[in-house]
């Protein structure tokens, strides 16, 4: 019974310091991205949660089975 509470207190205080360590890193700002923003200005797209609408551009779905019928004149 004894090992088993050794055992608790060993592993609550190995998880109370890695808690530690993570919030402490979260502080000073170990998890700041200062790679990317610099970089994202060389795409040629700007980042947006849905992708542009074209104008004029056939729809999928229609495009293939759904064509327009073409009229020939004769002189």
């Amino acid at each position: 019974m004894s090992v088993i509470l050794i055992l608790l207190l060993a592993s609550i205080s190995v998880a109370a310091l890695f808690l530690g360590a993570f919030l402490w890193s979260v502080k000073t700002g170990q998890y700041n991205d200062e790679i990317s923003p610099p970089l994202r200005m060389l795409l040629e797209t700007p980042i947006s949660p849905e992708p542009p609408v074209q104008q004029g551009a056939p729809n999928s779905n229609n495009s293939i089975h759904h064509t327009q019928p073409t009229t020939k004149t004769t002189n």
